[in-house]
């Protein structure tokens, strides 16, 4: 098979060329450049300024070849989408794009932006999405291209070509060696700076959100992108049973927390980001493939690696947590564990 991937050097990327690359497929790779992981040999690279995201524009030299599938690492929002469809419309037989759960109207009620009471948990593909378009404008801590990002513009061009199918994966949040956003950055801090517990808000500890070993999505992508019978499908990715935030961290949670740890007053931890997957475990046969406890291993010590570069509590930060873990309440959400249990634990599920 011969496969054209646009992006493909980021987090997620390199493990989906890897794992297409080791099955014996033609992989290309379009990107800017910029970031040249390791890549198993045979790979070939197109390297262009027009790769950057959004990609509005592709070389001729990728519209005269045939592809059999088009995969679309990042595609921002509408323009991009619509421009990926038309060009290898009539060059590519499929087309393969990466989404995200935060389409979903759930995701709206958590960040405030949607009105009404949470929606049920798990959540399956075919549940309503937002209403509001462009979660991210705003954010001023975000590139400009999020401005226009959308995802649910990007799913409704890949699904409405009738002379190009298209695949979507709805993503969940994703962890692992490689992470460039440091997902547990914060509780690793705490583990290796050997802190008796790690507090968290009580709304924030029972919270549960779909999560994903980046090996794992990987291979969610690599099934869809060899499968035919993923044609014209919609599928969300990751874990079958997510575990609360506190129970990630192995921690114990107050409504009594220093300011530097309260919770955005902004989101509704009502609502639950749990994502039904049972459609691709069923549909494409896809499972979990990495071990958790090797998992959490790797991620384990790829955050120990970043230790010198991830963000340090100050002293005055952990005083605060010491005097918030110390203080009794009857509005605990769990009872605090003796420090060896819960460094223990903490480490199990950094």
């Amino acid at each position: 098979m011969r496969v054209l991937i646009v992006g493909g050097t980021g987090f997620v990327g390199p493990p989906v060329v890897r794992k297409l690359s080791r099955l014996g497929h033609a992989v290309t790779v379009f990107h800017r450049g910029d970031h040249e992981p390791e890549l198993p040999f045979g790979v070939e690279h197109v390297h262009a300024v027009e790769a950057a995201a959004p990609v509005v524009a592709y070389p001729s030299a990728l519209t005269e070849i045939a592809w059999d599938v088009v995969l679309a690492m990042f595609p921002i929002g509408e323009q991009d989408a619509a421009t990926l469809m038309r060009t290898f419309r009539g060059v590519a037989r499929r087309v393969v794009a990466l989404s995200s759960g935060d389409v979903y109207r759930a995701y709206g009620v958590l960040m405030g932006t949607e009105p009404g009471p949470p929606d049920p948990t798990p959540i399956p593909e075919d549940a309503p999405l937002r209403r509001t378009p462009y979660p991210y404008r705003g954010h001023a801590d975000l590139p400009p291209m999020f401005r226009d990002y959308e995802k649910i513009f990007v799913e409704r061009a890949v699904l409405a070509d009738r002379d190009l199918p298209g695949t979507v994966l709805r993503l969940p949040v994703v962890w692992g060696p490689g992470d460039p956003h440091g997902r547990f950055a914060s509780v690793w801090r705490r583990i290796a700076d050997g802190r008796e517990a790690i507090v968290m808000a009580r709304s924030y500890g029972g919270w549960r959100w779909t999560h994903g070993h980046v090996d794992d999505v990987a291979e969610a992508v690599v099934l869809a992108v060899l499968r035919d019978r993923a044609k014209g499908k919609i599928y969300n990715v990751g874990e079958a049973e997510p575990p609360t935030m506190a129970e990630r961290a192995a921690s114990f949670a107050r409504d009594r927390l220093p300011r530097h740890l309260a919770p955005d007053p902004g989101r509704n931890f009502g609502q639950d980001l749990v994502y039904d997957t049972s459609r691709i475990r069923a549909d494409l046969d896809w499972r979990e493939t990495v071990p958790l406890e090797e998992a959490l291993r790797d991620a384990a010590a790829w955050e120990e690696s970043r230790r010198d570069v991830a963000p340090r509590p100050s002293a005055g930060e952990y005083a605060a947590e010491d005097e918030a873990a110390r203080v009794p309440s009857t509005e605990s959400w769990s009872a605090s564990t003796s420090s060896s249990a819960a460094r223990g634990s903490a480490k199990e599920d950094s």
